[in-house]
């Protein structure tokens, strides 16, 4: 049998096929990673932006008149 047994290689097969199968799952993980982050760093901008504080300020006055 070698080195690698039956269950080997089907486990091999299974964990290839979790992340190469499909239409690039990898490729799709990584890019909501990306904008997930992306959004993290502009939400992180926004609050040190006193303009944007300024306009969430006025939209709660808004809201409650």
């Amino acid at each position: 049998m070698g080195t690698f047994g039956i269950w080997h290689w089907l486990i091999l097969g299974a964990v290839a096929l979790v992340l190469f199968g499909g239409r690039g799952k990898i490729s799709d993980m990584m890019g909501d990673f990306g904008k997930g982050i992306n959004s993290f760093k502009k939400g992180l901008s926004e609050k040190d932006d006193p303009k944007v504080i300024n306009a969430e300020d006025t939209n709660k006055d808004k809201t409650t008149v």
